[in-house]
């Protein structure tokens, strides 16, 4: 088996082939926070490390269960384990130099801005519709005081099965998107499945690298301190 080092210098080789040395050193600077690590937040992570993203910070206060392992980035091991640091062993899988930030919280008004603050772009995955709700309240309450690029992706209508075309991406205003269906939400008839969720999650990540690709320039000149172990 290859040493954890080297395999990790041969996947960023490729990924530095892939898009090329210069647009890859802008994704290396981007720090993203993901509020959630369950259906939408583990797969949607899964989705940026092997996009070539690196600097993560995972939020969540949930442990893995069973009833998770149907539509989430984690495996029978490790239920039991706490989910942001059960993620960041599987993303390490992938990557083993990613520079992952897991805190075991909750997200609030008191801990928004140091959980947050530093991040560019901002995925919301909870569960919860008030969850959800409460988290926008509090991205816009503390964006005019951003000086950086900052964007949220949000979630809305991401159960049941079947009609994923209508799994959409809408740009609500330019520092924030919402993806799903806007009217499915998990209930008795309509329970939270694999496919949906994670087209939702897919989607989510896919914007991301949109909006990179697009504000490259933000990045382009940032310095950003390089994580000297390879691995944390």
């Amino acid at each position: 088996m290859m040493p954890r080092t080297e395999g990790a210098q041969a996947f960023e080789a490729e990924l530095e082939d892939l898009w090329g040395k210069k647009f890859y050193r802008v994704i290396r600077k981007v720090r993203i926070g993901l509020a959630g690590a369950g259906g939408l937040g583990s797969n949607c992570a899964a989705y940026l490390v092997r996009s070539g993203f690196r600097r993560l910070r995972v939020v969540d206060f949930d442990r893995v269960s069973f009833a998770n392992l149907n539509r989430q980035f984690y495996f029978q091991a490790q239920v039991g384990m706490e989910k942001v640091y059960a993620l960041r062993e599987n993303l390490l899988r992938i990557n083993p130099s990613l520079e992952l930030d897991p805190v075991v919280a909750r997200v609030g008004r008191e801990n928004f801005q140091t959980l947050f603050g530093d991040c560019d772009i901002l995925v919301e995955a909870f569960d919860d519709p008030e969850e959800k709700q409460a988290l926008t309240r509090l991205f816009f309450a503390g964006r005019a005081e951003r000086l950086r690029p900052y964007l949220l992706i949000a979630a809305s209508g991401i159960a049941g099965w079947g009609a994923s075309d209508a799994i959409g991406c809408r740009k609500v205003l330019d520092c924030f998107y919402l993806v799903g269906d806007e009217k499915t939400a998990v209930d008795k008839d309509h329970p939270p499945l694999a496919p949906r969720v994670n087209i939702v999650a897919a989607k989510q990540a896919d914007l991301v690298l949109a909006f990179v690709c697009r504000n490259r320039h933000l990045w382009a000149e940032a310095k950003v301190p390089e994580n000297k172990a390879g691995i944390r």
